[in-house]
C-alpha cells in the first residue's frame, strides 16, 4: 500500500509531499528545513529514495539539494532547467522505481515556468495521485509571469494545454495535489478548498472550462505584483542553495540595538500587533511572528540590509528564523528576547500609537485633519473602498511614505495584521498613525461612506 503525507508550509501557502510504500518514499518540491521532512519518513520507517522537483521555484528558497546530500538519494530535476549542480535530469515519460509496485513517471507541464514537469504516482496498474507543483492548482493554476515578461502570454497558453493534458491522460477520481495554491502569490488566483481531483477540476477551473483566449485574457488581467524577493529565489535555485543554518544568531543589548537604528539598519519586533502598539523601541517595526513574516518581510527589507530580530520569547524568535530561511533570509545580524524595557537604554521610555476600530474611525471628530490609508492589495481595492481614503499597498509603503499626505493616518487593511506592519513603518518615519484592527466588513456597518469598485 502506497502513502502520501502533506508537509504544509503555511507561511507562504506551500505543500510538499513525502509519498511511498513500506520501505522507501520520494520527497516532492521539500522545503529548506528539511529536518521537517526526515522527521516525517522517520515516522514512517521509510527511506527517501527520491527527492523531486517540479520546477525551479522562484517563491521559496529549495531543501532539495540538501536533502539529497544527507540521504543519498536521487535527486531528479526537469531536464529543460537550466542548472549549475549535478542532478538526475527528467524527460517526458521518465519513470522510477519508489517502492515495490509503487512508481512515479513524469509528464512535463510547462506554463508556471519553461520546465515545468508533474508527476503522476502509479501503484501497480492505478493511478493514485498527481503531484502538480504549480501546474493545476485548487481552482486555480500557477501564475506565468515568474520568468520574463515576454514569455507570460506563451506561458500563460502553455498553462491551458497542460490543464488539458492533466485532465485528458488522468482518470476523474485522480488526486490533484498542488505545491502552490494554499495563499502563495505563485497561484494566478486565490480559491477556496483544501483538496480536489481532476475530476472536480473539470468543472470548475477556468483552465478547463473556458475557451483558451478567454482564459489567457482573464489569467493576465487579475495578476498581482510580484513579490520583490521572488527575484532573487530563482538563481538561488538554479545555483544550489547551501545547507540551511538554524543555528541562534548573536544576542545584542540596548546599546546594540539604538546603534544599529542609528545606521538605518532594520530591527523588526516579532510580537503581535497590540503588544507593539503598546509600548515598542522607536524606529522599530513591527512584523507579527504569528502572521505571513516571511511574505511580508522578505517583500519589503532591502536584499542584504542587516536585521536585528526582537521577540518575546527563544520559542518566538526561533519559529521566526526558520520561517526567513525559507525564503533566503538566513542569518538575522542579532537577536534579543524580552520586552521593550530590555531593549532600550536607561531613562528612554518605549514609543506607543493607539489602536482604533471602524466604527472610531467613524465617531472621529468631524473636520479633523485626518488621513485615511488604505494599504490593501489592488485587487482587494478594486471590490470597494471608504470614499476619500488614499491607497498604497502595504509592500509599496516603505517606498512611497513620501506620498502620504499630512494629518493623522488612520491605516486600515482587510484585518489589521498589514495595517500594524505600516502602522510600524509610519510611526517610524514620525507620524501620528492610528490603527485599524479591524475587518473590513465592519466598515460599511459603521456607517463609513463607500465607494463600489464594481
Amino acid at each position: 500500500m502506497f502513502f502520501i503525507d502533506t508537509i504544509e508550509t503555511e507561511g507562504l501557502g506551500n505543500r510538499s509531499y513525502l509519498a511511498g510504500g513500506a520501505a522507501a518514499a520520494v520527497a516532492i518540491d521539500p522545503p529548506r528545513d528539511i529536518d521537517r521532512v526526515l522527521a516525517a519518513a522517520a515516522v514512517r520507517g521509510v527511506r527517501i529514495s527520491h527527492v523531486v522537483e517540479t520546477h525551479i521555484h522562484n517563491d521559496y528558497v529549495t531543501g532539495g539539494p540538501d536533502l539529497a546530500r544527507l540521504t543519498g538519494a536521487a535527486y531528479l530535476v526537469p531536464a529543460a532547467a537550466r542548472v549549475s549542480f549535478a542532478r538526475t535530469p527528467v524527460a517526458d515519460g521518465d519513470t522510477v522505481a519508489v517502492d515495490d509496485g509503487i512508481r512515479l513517471r513524469a509528464l512535463v507541464t510547462p506554463g508556471h515556468t519553461p520546465h515545468h514537469t508533474s508527476y503522476v504516482l502509479e501503484e501497480g496498474d492505478r493511478v493514485a495521485a498527481v503531484f502538480t507543483g504549480g501546474s493545476l492548482l485548487i481552482g486555480s493554476v500557477g501564475r506565468p509571469d515568474l520568468v520574463e515578461p515576454r514569455l507570460t502570454e506563451e506561458l500563460a497558453r502553455a498553462q491551458y494545454a497542460s490543464a488539458h493534458r492533466l485532465a485528458a491522460e488522468l482518470p476523474d477520481e485522480t488526486p490533484v495535489l498542488p505545491t502552490h495554491g494554499f495563499g502563495s502569490f505563485c497561484s494566478s488566483s486565490q480559491s477556496e478548498g483544501d483538496a480536489t481531483t481532476i475530476g472536480k477540476e473539470k468543472n470548475v477551473n477556468d483552465a478547463l472550462t473556458k475557451d483558451v483566449d478567454s482564459f489567457v485574457a482573464g489569467l493576465l488581467a487579475g495578476l498581482e505584483d510580484v513579490p520583490a524577493y521572488y527575484a532573487h529565489m530563482g538563481p538561488a535555485n538554479a545555483a544550489g542553495p547551501a545547507p540551511v543554518d538554524l543555528g541562534a544568531p548573536p544576542l545584542t543589548d540596548a546599546a546594540d540595538i539604538a546603534e544599529r537604528l542609528a545606521a538605518g539598519e532594520w530591527v523588526v519586533d516579532l510580537r503581535n500587533r497590540i503588544a507593539f502598539a503598546d509600548g515598542h523601541v522607536a524606529g522599530s517595526f513591527n512584523f507579527e511572528a504569528d502572521g505571513k513574516i516571511a511574505t511580508y518581510l522578505a517583500w519589503m527589507i532591502p536584499r542584504g540590509k542587516p536585521l536585528t530580530l526582537l521577540a518575546d520569547s527563544p520559542a518566538q524568535l526561533a519559529a521566526a528564523q526558520r520561517e526567513l530561511v525559507r525564503v533566503g533570509i538566513d542569518r538575522p545580524a542579532a537577536a534579543a528576547t524580552g520586552t521593550p524595557r530590555d531593549w532600550l537604554a536607561d531613562g528612554h521610555a518605549p514609543r506607543s500609537f493607539p489602536r482604533a476600530t471602524f466604527a472610531d474611525l467613524a465617531a472621529r471628530a468631524s473636520g479633523s485633519e485626518a488621513v485615511v490609508l488604505d494599504v490593501r492589495r489592488n485587487s482587494e481595492r478594486a471590490k470597494g473602498w471608504i470614499t476619500g481614503s488614499v491607497h498604497i499597498p502595504v509592500h509599496d509603503l516603505h517606498r512611497r511614505l513620501a506620498e502620504v499626505p499630512p494629518g493623522t493616518v488612520w491605516v486600515h487593511c482587510a484585518g489589521g495584521m498589514r495595517a500594524g506592519i505600516a502602522a510600524s513603518l509610519l510611526d517610524a518615519a514620525g507620524r501620528d498613525v492610528v490603527a485599524v484592527d479591524d475587518s473590513f466588513d465592519a466598515a460599511s456597518r459603521a456607517g463609513l461612506p463607500l465607494t463600489d469598485g464594481s
